[in-house]
This record gives C-alpha cells, sequence and structure tokens, in this order.
C-alpha cells in the first residue's frame, strides 16, 4: 500500500462523526504501509488472537490497557490526524498518561472556563451536578450549604447499601497517613473512588476540558476529574466497595485491592459510565447546540 493512498495521509474526518472509543489491550500498536494496526495475542471477552487494522480516523480516542505497546510511529499518525491516545488500567480503572490531542476545537474547555468565571454560572454548575446526583434541585446557592446537604445525604446512602448489602458499616473513616488501618468497607471506598476517578479522568481528558478547574472541589490537581467521578457514588463507587468487602468477609476473592478493583472495573463496563460521562460533560456546558445553529462535538460515544 503506497503512502498517501486513498488519502490516509490528509483526510480528517471531524469528531462529530466519529464512533467513539476503541479499547484496546495485550498487543502491539504500531504503523504498517501508512495503516494503523493492532497485533494481539487475544484476551477472554475481548479480540480474538490477530492482526486488526485500526480505523484511526473514525474514532474519537484509543484507550490502551493493560499488556499494549506503542511504537513511536503509532504516537505520530495518532497525533496527525488528532485521534486521542490514553493508558489506562483494566476497564478504565487506573488513567497513566493521555498525549496532548483534543476535539477539533477547544468549546467545551472555553465553557468550562467561562462557567467557572462567572460567579453565577458557576453555582448554578454544581447545582446541576449535585441534582443529578441526588435527583432533585437543591434550594442553596450557597456551595458551602450545598456541600453540608450532600454530607447528609451521602451518609444515609451509605447506611442505606450497607443493609441492603449486608455489611457492618460504622463510619467514613480514612487515615491519610495510614489507609490500610482502616477497616474493610473504608479500604474498599478508597480503592473504588481511585478506580472511578480513573474513569472520570478518562472522560476528561476524551473531551478536552480541563482537570484543574472544578466546581465543587477546588484545591485539587483534578478537581473536574473528582466533580465528574462523584455522579457515580452511588451507582458505583459505594456499590461496588460495600460488595467487595462483603466478598472479602466471607473469605471469598482475596486481597480487598484488587476484589475491589475487580468489582468496580466490571460495574464500569457493564454501565458504561466513562461514555456516559463523556455525554454529561458536554451536556453540564451545553456544547450540543452551537451558537451558529449547528450541532457540536464528539457524536456517539457509546
Amino acid at each position: 500500500m503506497l503512502k498517501g493512498r486513498l488519502g490516509l495521509e490528509t483526510a480528517r474526518i471531524p469528531h462529530a462523526d466519529r464512533h467513539g472509543l476503541l479499547w484496546l489491550s495485550r498487543g502491539r500498536l504500531q504503523v504498517e504501509d501508512g495503516t494503523l494496526h493492532f497485533v494481539t495475542t487475544g484476551w477472554p471477552g475481548g479480540l480474538a488472537p490477530g492482526d486488526y487494522g485500526i480505523p484511526f480516523q473514525m474514532v474519537s480516542c484509543v484507550l490502551l490497557g493493560p499488556g499494549g505497546s506503542v511504537t513511536h510511529d503509532a504516537l505520530r499518525l495518532l497525533a496527525r490526524n488528532g485521534t486521542g491516545l490514553v493508558c489506562v488500567g483494566e476497564d478504565g480503572t487506573r488513567h497513566y498518561a493521555s498525549m496532548p490531542f483534543g476535539p477539533d476545537n477547544s468549546k467545551i474547555a472555553r465553557a468550562q472556563v467561562r462557567a467557572w468565571s462567572d460567579p453565577e454560572q458557576r453555582i448554578a454548575i454544581a447545582r446541576r451536578m449535585y441534582a443529578w446526583r441526588l435527583g432533585e434541585i437543591l434550594p442553596a446557592s450557597d456551595i458551602a450549604v450545598l456541600r453540608g446537604i450532600e454530607g447528609a445525604r451521602m451518609k444515609e446512602l451509605y447506611a442505606g447499601l450497607a443493609r441492603r448489602i449486608g455489611i457492618n458499616w460504622r463510619g467514613r473513616r480514612y487515615d491519610r497517613s495510614n489507609p490500610a488501618a482502616a477497616d474493610l468497607p473504608n479500604q474498599a471506598l478508597n480503592h473504588a473512588a481511585t478506580a472511578v476517578q480513573a474513569a472520570a479522568a478518562v472522560a476528561v481528558a476524551t473531551v478536552g476540558a480541563i482537570p484543574q478547574i472544578g466546581f465543587i472541589h477546588e484545591e485539587s490537581g483534578s478537581s473536574f476529574c473528582l466533580d465528574m467521578a462523584d455522579l457515580c457514588r452511588g451507582t458505583v463507587t459505594v456499590p461496588a466497595a460495600f460488595q467487595a468487602a462483603r466478598e472479602v468477609e466471607a473469605g471469598r476473592g482475596g486481597e480487598i485491592e484488587r476484589v475491589t478493583r475487580r468489582t468496580t472495573a466490571k460495574m464500569l463496563r457493564d454501565q458504561k459510565v466513562i461514555p456516559d460521562l463523556i455525554d454529561r460533560i458536554k451536556a453540564l456546558f451545553l456544547v450540543y447546540t452551537d451558537p451558529d445553529g449547528g450541532a457540536d462535538g464528539g457524536g456517539s460515544h457509546s
């Protein structure tokens, strides 16, 4: 195949026309005759062993999981065509690195900055995220009051899920200097939160949002990732942690970190959390509607 044949070197399809995310593991991402290929040994529930041509111009982002490697030529080809590459853990439970890339414009990032810099929009975004999580629009317009309401609701959530799943829950306790000293449910919560935050970081990187600019969290360099991860606290983080704690307490599954990561990974996959967070980020900043009348950004990420 000649270099540039069929326009592969120059034809760039806007992200709105791409199909979304491509998950690859246990193989080598490389370039052959100007085309991206993935040579894999295969893995259960994934690709069979073989050499696969990758339609890199038709996807927004390649998520490279455990056992994956990538050549310099592959990085060059991806960067040239605006296709993202994010190195992740199993099912997105870790976010190791992502090369600079993004959508075909900066609308999400600019909308995020505008919303954050305007006090009224900033609190409106925070209230919207709380409404998604809690199922109602909270009446307060002060972030400290909102955090207080959310904290009380989370205590109820923890207690209710603990009763339903069948574990002994004595409250959230976490010593940063000695995390292993916590009881099993609290250790599991730490591990599940780390996994969900990684999934949120993948979503933030994929849409080109700014991780440092959060609306509820403020101090962390990943504040917006933490904001988005909190959307999954009641549906993934706490249920996965408590289920893992129950398994380990019953003598099944082994070590708490591994069991929690496995349980969380299954929920992330089954609930399609990363594609959902991508769509929520877009909805949060109203980028589906272009001021000029067109649709903006991303297409389907299922």
